[in-house]
């Protein structure tokens, strides 16, 4: 069932899934919450989560990079800047890591 976690772009997708559910969660509930209703907890409890989400996204994304042998004009950029935007990873992963896995 988890077989996809034996390979490091197996959990580098896994990772890019957490961290994209992760940026949607504080974007479309955590700061609405806070400004709308002045209630900053959500953001406080999610903000780190997210950032540990991403700068684990990052490395791995380089690690496999590296391993893999990706042109960074060509893969790695696009890997990257996909975590940054929101349903970004959901669409590298449709568009480019599914196929390597």
């Amino acid at each position: 069932m988890l077989r996809f976690l034996n390979t490091k772009v197996g959990r580098l997708r896994l990772i890019g899934f957490l961290e994209g559910i992760s940026l949607l969660l504080l974007l479309g509930i955590a700061v609405p919450r806070k400004y709308a209703f002045g209630d900053p907890s959500l953001v406080k409890m999610l903000g780190p989560v997210h950032g540990f989400f991403f700068v684990v996204f990052v490395i791995n994304t380089l690690s496999v990079g590296i391993e893999y042998k990706w042109r960074f004009s060509e893969i790695t950029w696009k890997v990257l800047v996909a975590c940054m935007i929101p349903f970004g990873t959901f669409y590298i992963d449709y568009r480019i890591l599914r196929k390597m896995d």
